[in-house]
């Protein structure tokens, strides 16, 4: 049996042409998760925009996702302002952006698919490489992702706000859960 499931994954149509999506933000959802030594913060982000293109025949990608960083909340109003105020500067840099470059991994024409996508991932005024795993799911003019990569926040210049009673991590995780069209 588990043969004739991997024959049919191999089997399966993959695609060759280059795929253009376009992100519906109302039903797109920017998560993050910061550890601390009490317990785990998470919070969401909004996306403003998204447009992306992958051609995973030639390795190719492109588009821009832009990211609302003044939506940014925890559930704390108190620790919300100190992290637009202190960390983020979202007053200073209200947008957070991602602009594709590669793909790496093949992507199904109907189902599932496992791929990572490179680029530039701006915040905080920087640009710096990123590389996401990202689970796509396609089906007919529909997609849905999944992506997850980490923020190392203080080693890209933004400031720490650990003080002597509250230590957290360095570094914020961040899963985007995407729906798009496809175009």
């Amino acid at each position: 049996m588990k043969v004739i499931a991997l024959f049919a994954l191999c089997t399966m149509p993959v695609l060759a042409e280059r795929i253009e999506l376009e992100m519906n933000p109302a039903s797109t959802a920017v998560h993050w998760i910061l550890g601390d030594v009490l317990h785990t913060v998470r919070g969401t982000f909004k996306l403003t925009t998204g447009k992306l293109w992958f051609d995973t025949e030639n390795g190719k990608a492109g588009g821009q996702l832009i990211v609302d960083a003044t939506s940014g909340e925890s559930g704390s109003g108190a620790r919300d302002g100190r992290m637009h105020k202190s960390v983020l500067e979202s007053g200073r840099y209200p947008a957070i952006v991602f602009v594709p470059d590669g793909v790496e991994g093949k992507v199904v024409r109907l189902g599932d698919s496992q791929v990572q996508l490179h680029g530039l991932f701006t915040i905080h005024g920087g640009a710096h490489e990123v590389r996401m795993n990202v689970k796509v799911h396609l089906e007919q003019q529909r997609a849905t992702a999944i992506a997850s990569f980490t923020v190392p926040y203080v080693k890209w210049g933004m400031k720490d706000p650990s003080n002597f009673l509250l230590k957290v991590k360095d570094s914020v995780e961040i899963s985007v859960n995407a729906e798009s069209s496809i175009k």
